[in-house]
């Protein structure tokens, strides 16, 4: 069985306390990771402030460098995992075998991963619009004729990392060529990305001081977010509620993103019937990006059955199946207690299934939860739900109502040439990313903020002025 070691600073460490993550379908164990104490982490921690001078050294240009390297190295070359080692196919397997993501979908998420790593420089311009990079080395430069100082705000970047799809992982990739040393908590089932992630990053050059990974329990996971200067934490509702107030945390919990149709658009749902389904059903439905409500003026029943439809074509098919798009669940008891809540909150007036069948599948060992199509009224609790799969609720109301019944929103997809209604759209402060026109919620520019701005995040301008 393979063994994943804690990294302390880059280097392998092999602890006494050990969990084993097993096979989705056949029970087999698959990995035996070690495990971090809290105490472990906070005296590591004591270490942060040199091991950022380390990575601070190194030109950004060079971490740049390193990073389109490692970009290469990940999807490519058979890299070391524990006392053994790791090719892309190991990889994708692996990583399908513990979380129930087909392997389809894993390469997809794989080639996510190389492209924000390739194109980190284009990535960091976004985020910082432009500014000369110089500015991380020197700690000042001069724009137009005004010096001009960033200072960094943390030693360490803590990242409470998902287990529900390995994309997410390019979002802390930049951390790396902005000279933030990494602390990384993988989520327990998915192990592999981060860890393969840093050694294409080892093998590309990086310091090893910038590394720290640490399968740890709660406990661990709170001496991370308590301990780093900055962090980023993924999870759901409950998990994220009581650290949404720290400003040194970066909050990354359910999306609840959105396709809402302009009153000049709704007319033609038809055309937009394709950046719906994909906005559903894309990652197996896994993503916060996903979107999970469609707000129309008009048309709801007919949007809602063509939903209702194509969504009926995605099935439940073996993990290695090139086909395959539908995630299979690990939390059997989750997927029982989110196919009940559902049918419970359906029984509330307001809201009915479109969809037909058993939401609920048991096959060849795996369970399934089958895409749903609800159509509901604005105020029902399901008009504003998201879950695990290929979940959509459709509500019908007046244009002009849309903005005022939505919640906060991820992405919204706005489907509509109305200059107005655009506009209105632009100053919602429950919308974080905004895509106008024929494009899916899924669909992400990497040089956008995502759910805040990385660089503002680790870093903060400082006043500087210089005699003479």
């Amino acid at each position: 069985m393979v063994h994943l070691p804690i990294l302390r600073a880059g280097s392998p460490y092999e602890s006494l306390n050990k969990t084993v993550v097993r096979h989705i379908q056949t029970d087999e164990p698959l990995v035996e990771v070690s495990q971090a104490n809290r105490g472990l982490i906070a005296r590591d921690l004591l270490s942060a402030p040199e091991n950022r001078k380390v990575l601070a050294a190194v030109p950004v240009q060079s971490l740049i460098e390193m990073c389109a390297r490692a970009a290469d190295y990940f999807v490519n070359d058979t890299l070391p995992l524990g006392d053994g080692t790791q090719s892309p196919q190991d990889y994708v397997k692996q990583l399908s075998g513990t979380t129930g993501m087909p392997e389809a979908l894993v390469w997809l998420n794989m080639e996510k991963i190389r492209s924000v790593m390739a194109g980190v420089d284009r990535v960091i311009d976004g985020l910082t619009r432009g500014l000369d990079l110089s500015v991380l080395d020197d700690g000042w430069t001069i724009q137009g004729d005004r010096p001009l100082s960033y200072i960094c705000q943390t030693d360490t970047l803590g990242e409470i990392l998902p287990s529900n799809s390995p994309g997410v992982h390019s979002l802390w990739v930049p951390s790396v060529p902005l000279k933030v040393p990494l602390v990384l908590k993988p989520g327990r089932e998915e192990p592999w990305t981060p860890f393969r992630i840093v050694q294409a990053f080892l093998k590309a050059g990086v310091p090893p001081e910038a590394f720290n990974y640490y399968p740890t329990d709660y406990g661990g996971a709170a001496e991370i977010l308590l301990k780093c200067g900055r962090a980023m934490l993924f999870g759901g509702g409950a998990t994220v509620a009581p650290w949404k107030h720290d400003p040194r945390i970066q909050i990354h919990g359910p999306g609840q993103s959105k396709i809402i149709f302009g009153a000049d658009a709704a007319e033609h749902w038809e055309d937009a019937i394709d950046i719906i389904v994909s906005s559903v059903a894309a990652n197996g439905g896994r993503s916060c990006i996903n979107a999970s409500s469609v707000w129309t003026p008009a048309h709801g029943d007919e949007i809602a059955a063509a939903l209702a439809d194509r969504l009926s074509k995605i099935v439940p098919r073996p993990l290695a199946d090139s086909d395959a798009g539908l995630c299979a669940f690990l939390n059997v008891k989750l997927a029982d207690m989110i196919d009940g809540m559902i049918t419970a909150q359906l029984k509330q007036e307001g809201a009915r299934e479109v969809t037909e069948g058993d939401r609920l599948v048991k096959t060849d060992g795996l369970t399934y939860l089958r895409p749903t199509v609800v159509r509901t009224k604005p105020d029902h609790v399901l008009a504003d739900s998201e879950f695990l799969f290929p979940f959509v609720s459709v509500s019908e109301l007046p244009q002009d109502q849309i903005l005022d019944a939505i919640g906060p929103s991820l992405v919204v997809s706005a489907v509509t040439e109305d200059e107005g209604f655009i506009r209105s759209l632009l100053d919602s402060p429950k919308i974080e990313r905004l895509n106008i026109g024929a494009l899916g919620t899924q669909v992400v520019s990497w040089d956008q903020p995502h759910e805040g701005n990385l660089f503002e995040h680790l870093y903060t301008q400082r006043a500087l002025q210089r005699a003479g």
